[in-house]
């Protein structure tokens, strides 16, 4: 088995559905999902110039160039922090901005926020999402994620037990408790505060900041899709598998590690690379250290693993020319669309080993990268949990593959109902697309 998520993650949005379906309510609400539109979701992002400059700033500025960001000028405050994993406490500087009102396209029942960044040594940064419920009360300001791309600073960390009995935060997503109350979240903001030691002219810089909401109908099956894309992208292979027992401090390696080692394989991909000096921490014995260098700068200590889905895409934006998004998409054709484009994706799974022909286990949460399809429309992934890098290229049953990515129910080797992934995914791109790159990228809704 290999896995992206530890247990109690997410499974217990699924619970109150799970005590629910039972016998035939289950036949006809497979039936129903079969017949149910792509799910809805709205991606928004803060980007531009323009962008930054439209928020409310508080001891910041819009920072203009090729990469327009929002960095410290003046600040704000001064705080002190004390860390939960070291028990450190220390004092920082600190300046905010925070985004105008996004009302969601699609109420939502879920959201993922995710950020792109600098942070050099001496500085580090929080996201949090303030939100209005559609009866028109509001959810307090939850951290999505304190986050730092080194970790002698502070130890970058999800925070637990955020939830006002409404909606929870479950590691990096928050969620609705209930959505069978009809409760939805229907507009948010986005809240950056930039960190900083005191006396000095560090600075955070912040490129992207957005989070994508989405209500994805509850369904065991998806519609088929008829295949339109026989191509293959060549991104490198690497296997989870060489690295168990590697580094226990950063979740052990093997079956842990899915998530850093997709994303090193599309960094490398976009010809990131890391030097040996960044490397000269890993055992020389170990083959691939890049992988272990992705499994400590992702590593969430709260969470406890490398899972943590914003973490992820902002390593990935840590290396030159690269930007990285979560969202979800909504079927294969989304997918084909930007392998069309010459851009892979890593997505998300839950499946039983009898759901997968060819995988040779199953597994409660899975990252693998797509890199393209076949003549006959089936998906190429490059799946870590492989014995070796050679390995790695694996071809899957399109119909398997979509169902098990795209579901957001399915039944565990017990029979239990539990939730699926419904089409999560990590987006990595250059930071200047091309017209074709920018063109696929905003038809499955990423600007």
């Amino acid at each position: 088995m290999s896995r992206a998520e530890k247990p109690s993650r997410r499974t217990v949005l699924a619970a109150a559905v799970a005590a629910a379906v039972v016998g035939p309510a289950v036949t006809a609400g497979v039936a129903e999902a079969a017949k149910a539109p792509a799910r809805p979701v709205d991606y928004r992002a803060w980007t531009t110039h323009h962008d930054w400059r439209c928020g409310t700033a508080k001891g910041v500025r819009a920072v203009a160039g090729a990469r327009p960001g929002v960095a410290i000028a003046a600040p704000a405050g001064t705080t002190d922090y004390t860390d939960p994993h070291t028990g450190t406490t220390a004092t920082w500087e600190y300046a905010t901005w925070t985004s105008p009102v996004h009302r969601l396209r699609v109420p939502s029942t879920e959201a993922i926020a995710s950020w792109n960044a600098h942070t050099p040594a001496g500085t580090w940064l929080q996201v949090e999402l303030h939100g209005t419920y559609s009866d028109g009360t509001e959810t307090p300001w939850y951290v999505m994620g304190r986050w730092a791309a080194g970790d002698q600073d502070i130890k970058r960390t999800s925070v637990d037990g955020q939830t006002d009995g409404r909606s929870t935060i479950w590691t990096d997503t928050f969620a609705i408790d209930d959505a069978t109350t009809g409760l939805r979240l229907v507009s948010y903001r986005l809240r950056l505060t930039l960190y900083r030691k005191p006396g000095t002219r560090l600075t955070p810089t912040v490129w992207r900041l957005g989070a994508m909401g989405s209500d994805i109908p509850d369904r065991f099956t998806v519609p088929a899709s008829t295949p339109g894309l026989a191509q293959e992208l060549i991104v490198p292979r690497y296997s989870q598998e060489i690295h168990k027992g590697q580094y226990p401090e950063y979740d052990n390696g093997g079956e842990a590690w899915c998530s850093p080692t997709s994303s090193q394989m599309i960094i490398e991909y976009w010809g990131g690379r890391l030097t040996p000096e960044q490397l000269s921490w890993v055992d020389p014995g170990y083959a691939d250290p890049q992988v272990d260098h992705a499994a400590r700068f992702t590593y969430d200590y709260q969470y406890g693993g490398c899972g943590n889905w914003p973490f992820n895409a902002a390593y990935a934006a840590t290396y030159k020319g690269l930007q990285g998004v979560v969202t979800r998409l909504g079927s294969l054709t989304d997918l084909e669309t930007l392998i069309a484009a010459g851009i892979p994706a890593i997505t998300s799974q839950s499946f039983l080993e009898k759901e997968l022909t060819g995988a040779g286990y199953g597994t409660s949460g899975h990252l693998m990268t797509v890199i393209g399809f076949t003549a006959d429309g089936d998906v190429i992934a490059n799946d870590p949990a492989s014995p070796s890098d050679e390995a790695v290229r694996r071809v899957y049953k399109r119909r398997e593959w979509e169902n098990i990515w795209l579901r957001t129910k399915r039944y565990n080797a017990t029979g239990k109902v539990v939730s699926g992934t419904g089409g999560v995914c990590y987006l990595y791109f250059p930071a200047r697309p091309t017209p074709h790159q920018r063109r696929a990228l905003a038809a499955v809704g990423v600007r």
